[in-house]
């Protein structure tokens, strides 16, 4: 592996060995994980962690989570950990789910921003997992993003961003989900949906029973609210021109949006309308009908806005339901939650 470049997503032995010393010795390590790309640190060194804030510009409230290879590492990290735990992760494990849990004193208080929880996840990618079981220790990993921005799905993305401030990029070829991982607080009661991702709400359900929204899926975080988990209070997402959000059945938001247009605008649409946005630049999100394409697309077509001379973006948004609940978000903290709900006229 070659330091600070993109590397092939087939890694030697001798690849994992390499990317694990960036981490035991205090380095930053792109990693791929099946969501998005995540900034890597060793989780139990708090001045390799720190390094991750400063990496990103990242706000120090804004906790990490740790990744692990198995659901066996929980107990070296966490306490009182309740059997719901075990059975999501038999479920759900590898894959896009965090859970989190009460914390033990390993756990320094720059990872979880000094609450008594720490967000827990192991990754689908086993290039990354294979790395996490040589370095021998948790991995702090979020986006591998400049703070605020699109998230990054590609390597290409991360090099864009983040390219001579770490140690390593580990190219694991596109991300499959696209976006992050779904958060559940199993500390609340009933257990707390904190971030829609790529477990549904609906697939907690099945497996749990109720689960509670939390308000900040829906809505901005006041200034003077905590977040428990990444993703919660800042604005996130965002490509540099302003997004609006137009909540709408496709074809009136796509009708409002023509009715609307200025000069200078762009538009991200759904594959079916991209047709109607000649002369503009104009990005498909993928069908209206296919939430999973449109998770995989979203942060590499709000990039590439950042390519073209926008002066705004109008966003057009799927309905809240399924893995559309996390396109929804994404979309909505990208705008600041600048969003048009339209009822009658377009």
């Amino acid at each position: 592996m070659n330091r600070g470049q993109q590397e092939t997503s087939l890694l030697s032995p001798q690849d994992i060995a390499q990317a694990a010393q960036i981490l035991r010795t205090g380095g930053l390590l792109a990693i791929p994980t099946e969501t998005v790309y995540g900034l890597g640190a060793d989780g139990l060194n708090p001045s390799a962690v720190a390094r991750i804030f400063t990496a990103k510009g990242r706000p120090q409230d804004n906790p990490l989570i740790l990744h692990i290879p198995t659901a066996d590492w929980l107990t070296r990290y966490c306490v009182a950990i309740p059997q719901t735990a075990y059975q999501l992760a038999k479920i759900f494990w590898p894959g896009p789910l965090t859970l989190i849990l009460r914390r033990n004193a390993l756990v320094p208080d720059v990872v979880t921003a000094g609450l008594d929880t720490v967000g827990m996840r192991c990754p689908d990618h086993p290039v990354t997992r294979s790395i996490i079981r040589a370095a021998g220790v948790p991995v702090a990993a979020p986006s591998a993003n400049t703070s605020g921005r699109p998230s990054p799905t590609t390597a290409a993305h991360v090099l864009e961003d983040l390219g001579g401030r770490i140690e390593g990029i580990v190219d694991g070829g596109p991300c499959t989900v696209g976006v992050e991982s779904t958060i559940l607080d199993l500390t609340a009661a009933p257990p707390r949906l904190l971030r829609p991702g790529g477990v549904t709400l609906e697939a907690l359900q099945a497996v749990l029973g109720e689960v509670a929204v939390d308000p900040a899926v829906l809505r901005q975080m006041e200034a003077g609210e905590r977040p428990r988990a990444p993703g919660m209070k800042y604005r996130h997402y965002a490509p540099r021109a302003p997004v609006t959000v137009v909540q709408a059945p496709p074809a009136d938001a796509a009708r409002y949006i023509q009715n609307h247009l200025e000069e200078g605008d762009g538009v991200l649409c759904f594959a079916e309308f991209i047709g109607l946005f000649q002369g503009c630049p104009a990005v498909s999100l993928g069908p209206a009908s296919d939430p999973a394409e449109q998770a995989r697309r979203i942060f590499d077509t709000l990039r590439t806005f950042d390519h073209q001379p926008v002066s705004r973006i109008w966003a057009m948004c799927p309905a809240a339901d399924g893995l559309g609940l996390a396109v929804s978000n994404r979309l909505n903290k990208a705008a600041g939650f600048h969003i048009l709900t339209l009822e009658g006229e377009t």
